[in-house]
């Protein structure tokens, strides 16, 4: 018959301190809590946003400037975001619109930005994200924009497009994709289910260890995780946190064919849900436009960003659908509006525009 260890005295005085430290911990962060109640009070009356990012990282910089050690800054700003997270429940709970079901990367990103106690709506498709923010039926939205090695989501892009809803913020999530499956082992696979972005970032994987499996798109790769639950023949590809949801099996991970494999997932909300951030010095403005069809015209779009010393990071192109081989151009640039040199270089780039819309100025994703 096993007994339990018993602790040495001083583990045993030591735990003693552990336990009355967590006592004070928890009378703190109550203390805090109750402040927080009355924050929230305040701007209702004073009809001013909950949720203020800006806030929130201020406050975070604020403690890991003050940490002394031994705890590290990165798990300094988990324990505060999650702790403001709590009290901001409090004060009003965040709906968060989120491409489902639960163990999505859609769904991490949002925990990282908004912490563990946002109240998050799963959604079948981007699509959905899109329409509940604009709907109002979320206050903020979710939506995956771009992969390092897949490019842009196309149909994320589309949205922006006809959508009232502008950028607050953004998240670069390290993606590590792997298979996931009922039974322990990789033999006899017959259909791999995932999204499709995350099945062309497998290519090379699936093509060398499961080459006569089915490649099955689905909605999303925590869908694709659930379905394989249903059948022991089948296998998703997903993140750690879906396995775990749907009690599956890591049999494979990793398997991404590019190590380094981020995705960049856009805040949205609309503008009277919280208008566009303050300057912090690594600000990104995201535009979409498209010119008259002339030579020379997409070329002339660079003058006023020289001129100004602005700096583009992306550009994209979408066809605009009007069967006359016109685009809309889908530009990231460096800076914020506040910024003397970006305004002007906004206004003269405007003149040039037969379309033009700023989808949101957002600090970068660090």
């Amino acid at each position: 018959m096993s007994t339990t260890p018993q602790a040495s005295p001083a583990l045993a005085d030591l735990r003693v301190q552990i336990d009355s430290l967590d006592h004070q911990l928890l009378q703190l962060v109550n203390q805090r809590a109750r402040v927080a109640e009355q924050v929230g009070e305040l701007k209702k009356r004073e009809g001013t946003p909950f949720f203020r990012p800006d806030r929130v990282a201020q406050v975070i910089e604020k403690i890991q400037g003050a940490n002394p050690g031994p705890l590290k800054n990165a798990h300094v700003a988990a324990i505060w975001r999650e702790i403001m997270s709590a009290c901001l429940a409090l004060e009003s709970p965040q709906r968060v619109a989120v491409l489902g079901p639960e163990g999505t990367f859609c769904e991490q990103a949002a925990i990282e930005y908004f912490g563990g106690a946002a109240d998050l709506m799963y959604c079948n498709s981007f699509d959905e994200v899109f329409h509940a923010t604009a709907a109002g039926s979320a206050q903020y939205g979710v939506v995956g924009v771009e992969n390092s090695n897949e490019g842009v989501v196309t149909r994320s892009l589309d949205m922006f497009l006809h959508t009232p809803c502008h950028v607050v913020g953004e998240v670069s999530l390290l993606i590590r994709h792997n298979l996931l499956r009922s039974v322990n082992s990789a033999e006899g696979i017959e259909a791999v289910l995932a999204h499709p972005q995350a099945l062309a970032q497998c290519h090379a994987w699936l093509a060398k260890h499961l080459p006569h499996a089915e490649r099955r798109p689905v909605s999303s790769n925590a869908e694709g995780a659930r379905l394989a639950a249903t059948n022991p023949a089948w296998a998703g590809i997903s993140s750690e946190r879906a396995a775990q949801q749907y009690g599956l099996h890591v049999v494979a991970h990793a398997i991404q064919d590019d190590a380094y494999n981020r995705t960049r997932f856009a805040i949205i909300c609309l503008p009277h849900t919280l208008a566009t951030p303050a300057p912090t010095g690594r600000d990104c403005t995201s535009l979409i436009i498209s010119v008259p069809n002339r030579p020379g015209a997409v070329h002339d779009l660079l003058v006023p960003l020289k001129k100004h010393g602005v700096s583009m990071t992306r550009f994209e192109s979408r066809p605009a659908r009007t069967g006359q081989w016109e685009y809309y151009f889908y530009i990231d640039l460096e800076g914020h509006p506040a910024e003397a040199n970006v305004a002007a270089a906004l206004a003269e780039l405007q003149q040039l525009c037969a379309f033009y819309k700023l989808l949101g100025t957002y600090p970068v994703a660090a």
